[in-house]
């Protein structure tokens, strides 16, 4: 019988490659029906960027700025851009389970776990909303973004909250298209952006708070961590594909 009771995971941080050998590990137990559905939040240090499965690195990414403030990079196996994940200034999501679990349609599904975020970042008294087809924005400016994948079965989506934000590094590491910040009316790319920080008091430790009891609601749910086997799986995957540069400058 198919496991449906699904499993929380506490926030914590890990390197880039072992947060995304995390998500793998955890899909494939799920996948062989060793782990339920499971809602993770983590953390990254030190700083990273990850850049989106079918991206071109030297595209997207200053790698030499990024050696030079030892943010690491990774590649996700997820779609979607490049992202810079801030040690202190971001929170990454991700939700893994059999895709029977959510919706066939790819734009009714981000609207469904986006929503989650939409009413975390509600709690917290941030009037926030669903921006299709994968973001989340307040008066404009987006807090949040995400990414999905479904392999053998399974689902999983990437997203990240923006906490708060040092644009002098964000967008010294990300190669930002002038022309397209420009098609949406700002001249500087921070006027596209904002973090909960900014948009309200609430500590990172309130938001986490509140976005986990969103994703959890009306769900039959249990906090638990890791099993060993997963940490394991994690640590082999880690050193083969996403701490290995031959992945990570495959494209």
């Amino acid at each position: 019988m198919l496991n449906q009771r699904w499993r929380l995971l506490r926030y914590e941080t890990h390197p880039a490659k072992m947060n995304m050998a995390i998500d793998e590990a955890i899909a494939e137990m799920v996948s062989f029906n060793e782990a339920g559905p499971t809602i993770r939040f983590y953390g990254w240090d030190p700083s990273s960027v990850s850049i989106g499965c079918f991206q071109n690195l030297e595209d997207e990414v200053d790698v030499k700025r990024c050696e030079e403030l030892g943010i690491d990079i990774v590649r996700r196996r997820t779609g979607g851009g490049a992202v810079y994940h801030d040690k202190e200034g971001e929170i990454t999501y991700s939700v893994i389970c059999p895709e029977t679990m959510v919706d066939k349609d790819i734009n009714a599904a981000y609207r469904q776990i986006c929503g989650y975020v939409v009413k975390g970042l509600k709690t917290v008294g941030i009037d926030a909303e669903f921006r299709p087809i994968n973001d989340i924005t307040v008066n404009g400016r987006k807090i949040s973004g995400s990414a999905q994948t479904r392999r053998s079965g399974i689902f999983t989506q990437h997203g990240t909250v923006l906490y708060s934000v040092d644009p002098e590094v964000m967008f010294s590491v990300l190669k930002v298209d002038r022309e397209k910040v420009a098609s949406k009316g700002a001249s500087d790319p921070m006027d596209l952006v904002t973090s909960v920080s900014r948009e309200s008091k609430a500590t990172k430790n309130d938001i986490l708070a509140a976005l986990a009891s969103a994703f959890a609601e009306g769900k039959d749910w249990y906090l638990g961590p890791l099993t060993q086997d997963e940490l394991s799986r994690a640590e082999a995957i880690a050193n083969e594909r996403y701490g290995n540069d031959t992945w990570t400058r495959s494209r």
